[in-house]
């Protein structure tokens, strides 16, 4: 087993994504939530896919940091959009996710940016979470 970093702890109350609030245990995170106006809600609030975006694109930077780092590659600036879908399979009533990660660097080259965005997504933990379970697209764009 290995050794425990940090464990974020957070409570959704009420309806959820439909009016419901989300906090965090040390009062740093306190969103109302709201389904989308583009899936029928008031967009009053943030949402479960937006919470995921967020994170997952605040990592994702973090890994390809670290794989710059390694491959001693120093891009003089970089953003990560993530795009977090929700998918609704009306014929089986369900739910799915879909995620696409796009790379937005400077200060390296095309191919670099290439390797930055592979290797981090091997290394990133949400990459690593969700491997196999999302349909995942990745690019780069070297400005």
């Amino acid at each position: 087993m290995s050794e425990v970093t940090y464990t974020a702890v957070v409570t959704s109350t009420a309806e959820g994504r439909n009016g419901g609030r989300a906090t965090s245990g040390d009062g740093a995170l306190d969103v109302t939530l709201a389904v989308p106006k583009d899936f029928g809600g008031s967009g009053d609030g943030t949402n479960p896919e937006q919470l995921l975006a967020a994170g997952w694109a605040s990592c994702f930077v973090g890994a390809v940091r670290r794989v710059a780092a390694e491959k001693k590659v120093r891009p003089t600036d970089l953003a990560v959009v993530a795009e977090i879908t929700l998918h609704h399979d009306t014929a089986a009533n369900d739910f799915k996710l879909s995620a696409a990660l796009h790379l937005e660097a400077s200060g390296v080259d095309q191919a670099t940016a290439d390797e930055l965005v592979r290797g981090a997504h091997q290394l990133c933990p949400y990459s690593k979470a969700t491997r196999g379970n999302i349909e995942v697209t990745l690019d780069a764009t070297v400005a």
